[in-house]
């Protein structure tokens, strides 16, 4: 007898935190104040960087877009999340888990080659300081940032086709706050041997590469100021490298645990706890670690302030 079509599956139910019904609010309002603060933080970047002709250097337009991409990142997760922790019936329909799954997947590896691209940036201001000029100019920013945006978009297209096309048959309850890979997977009575190990390879060579390149990119960013005869001066740029490498490791050192494993055998608490980490926590802290800290950026921000 031939397996259900995935086309029989009109609608998924999300189980979210319903093992905690007693925290629903509070986990509403603690997830609301951040999303807000997130929008707002990554919004108020977007403005400065684009109303001070100060900021107009290629390092600030890739924060611009890392900004931009933030407020699309958590879009997609957690106006559904909030609205299921209120909702009694908490749903989504085959085609929006799908949309969903899109977006995140072509999201998350925008940022890891945003992440990666600016990493470089910062090791050529700092350890190639003569050759910076000629090397990052607005055409070779535009190329990087558009180049990052497209290979997103086509990064998430495999992943994403592969888990549309598996069976879902009777039992549609995904173990999770939004359509992730892992608990789609198990749901499925499909074989998913074949699309896990595509998921696997692809994302080892995404988020390894990324992250390989990000590592090396500061570790001689920090060989090169180590040479820095003035302390102040080495205190200040390690005080902005380590921050930065705090919020990489974060996001890189999840990532890699939930999809660089041929098996998707995270208990499923686990994995709802390391997503809220990177789906909710992580792009609330990039605007205050790349922008807020950033002297250039308040000096900017105070300037249009005492315009308006």
């Amino acid at each position: 007898q031939e397996m259900t079509n995935i086309t029989a599956v009109l609608e998924f139910r999300l189980l979210g935190f319903s093992n905690t019904p007693h925290c629903q609010i509070t986990l509403f309002t603690v997830i609301l104040v951040i999303y807000i603060l997130t929008i707002l933080g990554n919004i108020t970047i977007i403005s400065v960087v684009t109303l001070e002709p100060q900021l107009h250097s290629p390092m600030y337009k890739f924060l611009k877009n890392l900004a931009f991409l933030e407020v699309c990142y958590t879009t997609t997760i957690v106006p559904k999340m909030l609205a299921n922790l209120l909702a009694k019936r908490k749903t989504i329909s085959f085609s929006g888990c799908m949309a969903q799954l899109y977006c995140f997947i072509s999201l998350g590896a925008t940022e890891c080659y945003l992440l990666s691209v600016m990493a470089y940036d910062r090791f050529l201001a700092v350890c190639e300081p003569l050759r910076y000029g000629v090397a990052v100019t607005a055409e070779s920013y535009t190329r990087l940032a558009v180049g990052s945006w497209i290979s997103g978009v086509f990064t998430g297209f495999l992943p994403c086709l592969m888990v549309s096309r598996l069976h879902f048959c009777s039992y549609n309850f995904i173990d999770h706050f939004f359509c992730d890979i892992s608990p789609l997977l198990k749901l499925s009575c499909s074989d998913t041997t074949i699309t896990e190990a595509v998921i696997f390879t692809l994302s080892l060579l995404v988020l390894s590469s990324c992250f390989l390149l990000t590592l090396v990119s500061y570790l001689l960013i920090i060989l090169s100021i180590l040479k820095i005869p003035s302390a102040s001066g080495k205190r200040i740029t390690f005080s902005t490298c380590s921050s930065h490498l705090m919020v990489v490791t974060i996001y890189y050192g999840t990532m890699i645990s939930m999809y660089v494993r041929p098996t998707y055998n995270l208990s499923s608490e686990l994995n709802k706890a390391v997503s809220v980490l990177y789906t909710v926590v992580t792009p609330l802290l990039n605007p205050v670690i790349y922008s807020l800290r950033n002297k250039a950026f308040k000096k900017a921000l105070e300037k249009i302030v005492v315009r308006q």
